[in-house]
């Protein structure tokens, strides 16, 4: 199967998603975020680095679970150029705290 290379739009979301889960995982260690949501540590390290900018939705939703993010928010803050304004924002700065 070849894979065709991502458009600067999808790489851009997944960097947003990286800061996203950075900034909602806080301070807590990402081998415990990781094993609760059922993922390998290296999945959540790449995702939240940009290295996989499109991961499975079952993953997003696995990780997004174990932090308290609803997929809504998820959604709305990745598909939002400046998410410095946005609600999952805030959740994430809240969720940090």
């Amino acid at each position: 199967m070849v894979r065709l290379p991502l458009s600067p739009a999808e790489l851009e979301r997944g960097a947003r998603l990286g800061a996203l889960l950075r900034r909602a995982r806080g301070e807590r260690s990402m081998l415990d975020i990781a094993l609760d949501a059922g993922v390998s540590p290296e999945t959540l390290r790449k995702i939240e680095s940009g290295r996989v900018a499109t991961p499975a939705f079952s993953t997003i939703a696995a990780i997004a679970a174990v932090l308290g993010l609803s997929l809504d928010a998820v959604w709305a803050e990745i598909n939002q150029p400046d998410h410095d304004a946005t609600p999952a924002r805030r959740a994430g700065d809240r969720l940090a705290s």
